[in-house]
């Protein structure tokens, strides 16, 4: 697809209703031409008092008649076309959607999510007035104006029309020059919102850190800042807006005052008949709106176009985690996974941050990770994930490549209970059954038992139908932690993944977490990180990673033999236990 075209694919499938909008928009046009000839008939014919009432009633029949047909027709284009746009808004927004979720963690990574969500709500709504509303500027600007000409020459007279029309051309020259310069001013519009949006959606979501360091002066400047530049950026547009329009309606006023001299001039010469020249000025005033709406068309293309080309660049980035040619056909993993050689920099700037890891989980085995922070503890629950690629033959999970594994099954066999513990602004019924297939109650539950919430859940006034605030802000640490085990629990794969998710459970649950961890694991594949040394004592085999390297590999026992990471961070955390009993 070529580039700034995505919306033709859209208009395409809305062709036909286009198109019935365009009809009734010429009928509704065409039609709205006879109000001021039938209005002049009548005041020619009471003027020269060759018309009775019966011929009154009847010329005003026929502006009822013509009114009525008005009022059906635009509310056809107002269905084909605004519902169109309406419909095209809402396609692309979904499409956008899903091609996000498609994109890769690096995208995320350099990209803001207040200016994605200014993709969603300004942009779209831009893009949606220039197929909705900008159609009809358009046509009114031109087959209107055409018809209204065609009218005023056929009608009334050729001269008249040409000296009043005259003045009108300097709308179309300008309307040029006034298009460049507002889609230069928009883009700009645009830039600073989804600042401002990202500068409000920061500030919300660390609200507690903003009070916790006392910094909503700071805040409070920074919102400021960018609220101005928002401010000043949207007066460009305003600006720009207030210069044209006046100068519209100088032009649209003073080819009225040409009208009314010259006009005027021709019917006391008899060259044309009051009723004639007062259906002129209708029709002159029928010009107005046309005119108007060219520069409404230039606005809306403009805006149009530069939110186009922004959302555009979302469309035209390419996910890095894909499925590849060679992907096979793999339904349903075991959970024997082996590492090999394994080496990963986030990009070529940075430092290894896995360097020669070589590892073998049995299925049905357990590893601990344990490491300091920055370790790559986590950096290697992400490449299991496939969340980045690693090279060929690095990592393979029951014999197969990561890569030759489709995504949707890689993922779907592994149960992940992250660092922060994302919770959705939804119940808990809901986030602990959210990678399940259904959200069966009592499976809940179960799930919600096996990690120790499920005491806490029922003393909630709505239970387990209790919605909790956004990323879990309503419950505590311990219990977010726990929320996500249920979720990982109740998703029952093969392989299980516990990014460090006991840190904010007291020892007395983290030990029944881990017997029911033990029981109803049997037979699975689990990986768990962990700082605490309680937590990963009794896995199979335990990996102690330092600077992103391998330091030391072995059973507890093994590992504190060799005196070494392992054995100094067992001491330490003892001689701590017996000091916190003292």
């Amino acid at each position: 697809m070529k580039k700034n075209n995505i919306i033709l694919k859209y208009l395409y499938r809305y062709k036909w209703k286009y198109f019935l909008g365009i009809i009734t928009l010429f009928v509704v046009d065409f039609v709205n031409l006879y109000i001021p000839q039938f209005t002049g008939e009548i005041t020619d014919g009471l003027e020269s008092k060759t018309m009775n009432i019966h011929g009154v009633l009847l010329g005003i029949g026929k502006i009822l008649i013509v009114g009525a047909i008005l009022m059906i027709g635009r509310f056809l284009w107002r269905y084909f076309i605004f519902g169109s746009s309406r419909a095209i808004e809402c396609e692309i927004r979904n499409d956008l959607f899903a091609h996000l979720e498609k994109l890769s963690m690096s995208y995320f990574n350099k990209n803001k999510t207040g200016d994605l969500m200014s993709h969603f709500t300004n942009d779209l709504n831009a893009v949606r007035m220039s197929i909705g509303p900008a159609v009809i500027t358009t046509f009114d600007a031109v087959i209107m104006t055409l018809m209204v000409l065609i009218k005023m020459i056929l009608y009334v007279d050729l001269r008249l029309t040409v000296l009043a029309v005259i003045p009108l051309l300097f709308i179309a020259v300008g309307g040029v020059y006034y298009g460049k310069a507002a889609e230069k001013k928009f883009t700009a519009k645009q830039q600073a919102f989804s600042d401002l949006t990202d500068q409000v959606q920061e500030s919300i979501s660390g609200i507690h850190v903003i009070k916790a360091f006392v910094q909503e002066r700071k805040e409070l400047k920074a919102f400021g800042k960018a609220n101005k530049e928002n401010k000043d950026k949207n007066m460009g547009v305003v600006k720009l807006q207030a210069v044209v329009m006046p100068s519209l309606d100088f032009i649209i006023g003073f080819s009225s005052v040409i009208t009314l001299l010259y006009g005027g001039y021709l019917t006391i010469k008899g060259d044309i008949t009051l009723g004639r020249f007062i259906a002129f000025n209708q029709y002159i005033y029928m010009l107005v709106w046309p005119m108007i709406a060219a520069g409404d068309s230039i606005t809306f293309f403009s805006q149009g176009f530069a939110s186009l080309k922004r959302i555009q660049n979302i469309f035209d980035e390419k996910p890095e985690i894909f499925d590849e040619d060679t992907v096979k056909r793999v339904e349903h993993l075991e959970g024997d996974i082996q590492i090999k050689d394994l080496c990963f920099q986030y990009n070529n700037d940075a430092p290894k941050a896995l360097n020669n890891i070589s590892v073998h989980i049995e299925k049905g085995s357990s590893l601990a990770i344990l490491g300091r922070t920055g370790s790559g503890k986590t950096t290697l629950v992400n490449l299991l994930l496939r969340m980045y690629n690693v090279e060929p033959g690095q990592i393979t999970l029951d014999g197969y490549d990561i890569r030759e594994i489709p995504l949707k099954t890689l993922r779907e066999n592994i149960a992940y209970v992250p660092q922060d513990n994302f919770l959705f602004s939804d119940t808990l019924r809901n986030n602990i059954a959210f990678g399940a297939a259904d959200n069966d109650l009592e499976m809940v539950e179960q799930a919600a038992k096996e990690a120790c919430i499920h005491e806490n859940i029922m003393n909630f006034p709505l239970k387990y139908e209790t919605v909790v605030g956004e990323r879990g802000a309503t419950l505590s640490g311990g219990q977010k932690q726990r929320s996500s085990i249920a979720r990982a629990f109740m998703k029952d794969a093969p392989i299980l993944i516990l990014d460090d998710s006991l840190s904010a459970v007291d020892t007395n649950t983290e030990e029944r977490i881990l017997e029911n961890l033990k029981k109803n694991r049997e037979g699975k594949t689990t990986i768990i990180i962990a700082h605490r040394i309680s937590t990963i004592q009794n896995a199979d085999r335990i990996l102690v990673l330092d600077a992103g390297e391998a330091a030391e590999y072995g059973t507890h026992e093994e590992l504190l033999k060799l005196q070494g990471i392992y054995a100094r961070m067992y001491e330490k955390q003892q001689l701590e236990k017996q000091l916190e009993a003292v």
